[in-house]
């Protein structure tokens, strides 16, 4: 992506009513979440969903560290599963969530899909705050090019990272629209504005990460 392009793409965000911040890379994207965010809100909790851009930043070690903030872990391996679902659906409450987005049109919609559809849930409606982390990688022209990407790119390669699962798309890299009991693809969201304004706050990473 252009200079240009994420240019424009920033000031749709921002006609969209999204927070929008630009980091260079990774370091930069820690920096701002810390210093232009974080230091900026009051929390008392925070949680997150999976993503690998959110996590490679090193965010979640500066949260875990702040003993005035209680940090609902969604993924704590120590759990059941029951209990990270509980945890989960814990972190529905929270003052500041984190994850990442499957697509981002140059309309400045986001688009996702979910397994379980807590990451969706928790975008829509819940935390009183919600920041993004999105490598340059993740914009696409419109709604079909995003339904394309998360169905041949995001998906598959997500599922190839929990080898417990038997679903086809990890071996052939691509969706079957399959009925396994374990299928990762199971709800979809777009968001087209941020409501309340600056609910949302996106940090573009020119880099490209993540899945």
């Amino acid at each position: 992506m252009s200079k240009e392009n994420l240019s424009k793409l920033i000031i749709q965000l921002e006609r969209n009513n999204f927070e929008v911040f630009l980091a260079s890379d990774l370091r930069s994207a820690k920096e701002i979440f810390e210093k232009e965010i974080l230091d900026k809100l009051e929390l008392s909790t925070v949680s997150y969903a999976d993503s690998i851009t959110m996590k490679s930043t090193g965010v979640l070690d500066i949260l875990r560290a702040k003993t005035d903030i209680d940090f609902v872990d969604t993924f704590d391996p120590e759990n059941s599963w029951r209990e990270q679902i509980n945890q989960r659906k814990k972190a529905l409450t929270v003052d500041l969530f984190l994850t990442g987005t499957n697509a981002i049109t140059e309309a400045g919609q986001l688009v996702n899909l979910d397994m379980i559809g807590n990451r969706i849930s928790a975008l829509s409606f819940g935390p009183r705050y919600v920041v993004l982390f999105i490598g340059k990688n993740k914009l696409v022209a419109d709604l079909d090019e995003a339904f394309k990407r998360i169905k041949t790119i995001s998906a598959p390669l997500n599922a190839k990272r929990h080898p417990d699962l038997k679903l086809p798309c990890q071996i052939t890299g691509t969706c079957h629209d399959c009925i396994s009991p374990q299928r990762i693809c199971n709800s979809w969201s777009i968001i087209e504005k941020s409501y309340p304004k600056k609910r949302i706050k996106i940090i573009l990473i020119d880099e490209e990460l993540g899945y």
